[in-house]
């Protein structure tokens, strides 16, 4: 199969070291030549709210494979998709004392050239077909609009 591969830099910018003061702004790259993101915690937890953190990056990637998942069916079944919108929710919520992201729900919104209830269908296929929400214990549901 494939391997993906990023590397992560994070240094402590000369500031002094408490949980208090160091800086949680972070680069990831992806692979040579490709975009360099800057990421950081969420503000909750005292990073820079200008930037995503590691859990809006969890609800991007399964937002994306998700629609890369749904438009690859779509050309194979000869349906053309005009634009595709997602305005996707992730939920990070405590269990016995243990914080994680136990659910996402996708709002895709697609122009396409077929019926309602194909896009359905095609909905359930991109879910059951996407990779990241099969490597995921997260609850990922669709709300098809």
């Amino acid at each position: 199969m494939t391997q993906h591969a990023i590397r992560l830099t994070w240094s402590d910018g000369g500031k002094s070291f408490t949980y208090e003061s160091y800086p949680r702004e972070h680069q990831i790259a992806f692979k040579d030549g490709q975009d360099t993101i800057t990421a950081s915690a969420s503000p909750t937890y005292r990073g820079d709210g200008k930037h995503g953190d590691p859990e809006d990056m969890l609800v991007a990637a399964l937002s994306s494979c998700h629609m890369l998942s749904f438009i690859a069916i779509c050309a194979k079944k000869k349906l053309t998709v005009k634009s595709y919108q997602d305005d996707a929710v992730g939920f990070l919520e405590d269990e016995g004392g243990k914080l994680w992201v136990t659910r996402v729900i996708l709002r895709p919104k697609v122009v396409c050239d077929a019926d309602a209830a194909t896009l359905q269908h095609i909905h359930h296929l991109a879910h059951e077909a996407c990779f990241i929400a099969n490597s995921v214990k997260t609850e990922v549901t669709v709300e098809f609009r």
